[in-house]
């Protein structure tokens, strides 16, 4: 476990996605790079928690324990400290603000009963005591653990699994998205887009490494064996490989280069298998690839015995080993022109090359040498490679901006391919990209105003990761952080959020999120998002709905105390009502589905109030309303004659029976239930109404 810089390499290949982000294994060399350059960029660097995938080397140990780039990031988890989630700060001033309400009423009306009114100090302090306790919602806390709990096994029904409860609010109340790119908006597959012969350019359906698609020219699907370039060059993708394509459980799998497993992929969606090419074409020998080379070369045998050079690797170098093309009617003179402005046009798509070339020639001595592949071949084409973005991505990204939400890349690969992805998915589209070394140059200030300006950022440190999400957060905003990788971990642990993907994920990512997606994918966290609304609605709903009960039992206590009447209400029936009544009641609302539009809205800012000016009339007046039923009853059961006892019990059943009509009302927190799906679209409050009134009759 140490880092390493390296002084003798050849051939090595290692990958780095869980340290940096890279999505193809990283060459090494022996080459310094300059003091500013990126962690992906130190090409003469082994990293302590990488994997070694192909080749050999030697290095000097520089780094060890808490030194190396793991414990760097280890020391950045350890020093972050999680952040208290909307609702929980949204909750913690509303207690504080009723609570000083509450006191504040409390005091006043002891002062007017024992000062004004002349009622004993003892009697006032039991009169206060059932208004304190008629004021406050008991049932709040234990209503909103249920509902959390109720929105964690939800979300585990879409592949979201929650590992802090408050987290599941939170996603509710995002307000920006800052998503890894490789395995999360993409499938971490790489898969050919494009192939492109002397005279045709040929698109390729299917993604992933599961062999299933069609080759197709202007739109139709085409047989290889009709374009000679094309099924050569197909064959030779499959014959100058080292990789392995293996299915397990249904899923196709890579062992070794994702390159190479792309090249697998498209040889079986035309029928050249690996293992039918090297029985019908067997190795003779290869040359593997080399950084100072830059391609490949395999000598093969086909079945009239003839020997055959096949060649991939870097488009310029394969071209300089060419002196013609194949075209449908046999070899032609090689036009460098066109094949420098297709490849100039396939990256541009932020895909990634590899040339073709073959040559039906012997080597001149036993085995294959440098010198027998160095010229006198026939370009065959040119392949275009991408790890595709996931479809349901596509509509997962739209789905956000629909709701408000802002969806950011930060990715540790290329600019270039993130900018190719992205205006794939929707992201940052005739935007620029920022890399993390243009990152390094700004101070906190710029990057505020960079942040929300921008929304793709490339080559980025787990550093960079970090202040990218402190300034959104700085900003205003509420951030949900995705990754998968070591260096993902700090801003996992500082997002608002933190999301860790379940199959490709590292461990220390988990450990740091808040929250795991099981099946990798972006769209599980618009679902989680507006699982997240959901409950936010629904827990308002229960505020909604719980607070006029309290407002109209203080009520009561206090005109009760105004006019010096006998108290209506008991303050062991007010902590029934509260308790077993509201509390009841209430808990039918956690059972509300997400109303219809709910990821149409804006977000709501992080500083909102629990309560608008507008829900507070809204309680005043149900308050005013219920009490006035409860109070008008009681006395009107005293003038007839009834006993205390009996005024009482009506006076409960009065609030009670409001109760259960005002459950109703409030299973829309703006809309009208006047309609079937308002008065009987959930069970639960059906159930809960017909519960209450078993319990109200004992």
């Amino acid at each position: 476990p140490a880092d390493l810089r390296l002084i003798e390499v050849k051939d090595l290949k290692v990958e780095e996605a869980a340290l940096t982000g890279e999505s193809m294994p990283v060459h090494k060399t022996t080459e310094a790079v300059g003091m500013d350059a990126s962690l992906g960029d130190r090409h003469g660097m082994a990293y302590s928690g990488t994997l070694v995938v192909y080749g050999q080397a030697r290095g000097i140990v520089v780094a060890t324990a808490g030194a190396t780039e793991l414990g760097r990031i280890n020391q950045m988890l350890t020093s972050i400290r999680n952040l208290s989630t909307p609702l929980l700060r949204q909750v913690d001033r509303f207690g504080r603000m009723l609570a000083l309400v509450i006191l504040g009423f409390c005091a006043l009306t002891f002062l007017l009963g024992a000062g004004l009114r002349g009622i004993p100090a003892s009697d006032m302090f039991m009169m206060v005591v059932a208004l304190a306790a008629s004021a406050i919602p008991e049932g709040l806390p234990a209503i909103m653990t249920v509902t959390l709990a109720l929105g964690v096994q939800r979300m585990a029904r879409r592949n979201a699994i929650v590992r802090r409860l408050p987290a599941v609010e939170a996603l509710g109340s995002v307000t920006v998205i800052c998503s890894d790119k490789t395995g999360t908006l993409t499938r971490n597959e790489m898969t050919v887009q494009r192939v492109v012969c002397a005279e045709q350019i040929f698109d390729v359906g299917g993604v992933g490494y599961a062999p299933q698609g069609e080759i197709s020219l202007a739109g139709k699907a085409v047989e290889p064996a009709q374009y000679p370039a094309l099924d050569l060059a197909v064959r030779a993708g499959v014959l100058c490989n080292d990789g392995r394509l293996r299915q397990t459980d249904g899923q196709w799998y890579i062992e070794g280069d994702p390159t190479e497993g792309a090249l697998l992929a498209l040889g079986g969606k035309l029928g050249f298998t690996q293992d039918n090419s090297n029985r019908a074409w067997p190795r003779q020998d290869s040359i593997p690839f080399e950084s100072e080379h830059r391609f490949m070369a395999t000598l093969h045998q086909d079945a009239e015995a003839q020997p055959w050079i096949f060649v991939k690797g870097a488009p310029e170098r394969i071209l300089d080993m060419c002196s013609q093309q194949l075209g449908h009617d046999g070899n032609q003179p090689l036009d460098v022109d066109y094949w420098r402005r297709m490849a100039t046009d396939i990256a541009a798509r932020g895909w990634r090359l590899l040339a073709f070339a073959c040559k039906q020639e012997a080597p001149g001595g036993m085995g294959l040498e440098l010198a027998d592949v160095e010229s006198g071949y026939s370009m065959l084409a040119l392949v275009g490679i991408i790890d595709p973005p996931r479809e349901e991505a596509i509509q997962a990204v739209a789905e956000c901006h629909r709701a408000g939400i802002r969806v950011k890349m930060i990715t540790g690969d290329h600019a270039e391919t993130a900018r190719a992805i992205g205006a794939l998915l929707g992201i940052g589209v005739d935007k620029p990209a920022i890399t993390g070394a243009e990152l390094a140059l700004m101070d906190d200030a710029a990057l505020r105003r960079v942040v929300m300006e921008v929304d793709i950022f490339a080559r980025a440190s787990p550093e960079q990761k970090l202040r990218l999400v402190r300034a959104l957060q700085d900003d205003g905003q509420v951030v949900a952080m995705t990754g998968d990788g070591v260096n993902d971990a700090p801003a996992l642990k500082r997002a608002d959020v933190g999301v860790a993907m379940g199959l490709k994920g590292t461990e220390v990512a988990k450990e740091a999120s808040d929250m795991v997606l099981a099946d990798d994918n972006f769209a599980s966290i618009a679902s989680a998002v507006r699982e997240g609304r959901a409950v936010y609605d629904n827990l308002k709903k229960f505020i909604l709905f719980m607070l006029p009960t309290n407002g109209s039992e203080s009520l009561i206590v206090l005109t009760a105390i105004l006019f010096g009447l006998t108290l209506p209400l008991t303050p062991v029936q007010v902590l029934w009502i509260n308790m077993a009544t509201a509390g009841a009641l209430g808990l039918a609302l956690a059972f509300e589905p997400a109303e219809r539009g709910i990821m149409q809205r804006r977000p709501r800012p992080p500083g909102e109030a629990l309560l608008s000016g507008f829900f507070v009339w809204r309680l005043c007046l149900i308050s005013v309303l219920m009490a006035t039923g409860a109070l008008g009853l009681f006395l009107w059961e005293l003038e007839h004659g009834s006993s205390l006892e009996t005024a009482r019990t009506m006076a409960v059943n009065a609030v009670v029976a409001a109760e259960m009509f005002y459950l109703v009302n409030s299973r829309y927190i703006l809309a009208s239930v006047l309609n079937r799906e308002g008065l009987l679209g959930n069970r639960y409050v059906l159930l809960a109404m017909a519960a209450c009134a078993c319990l109200q009759l004992q």
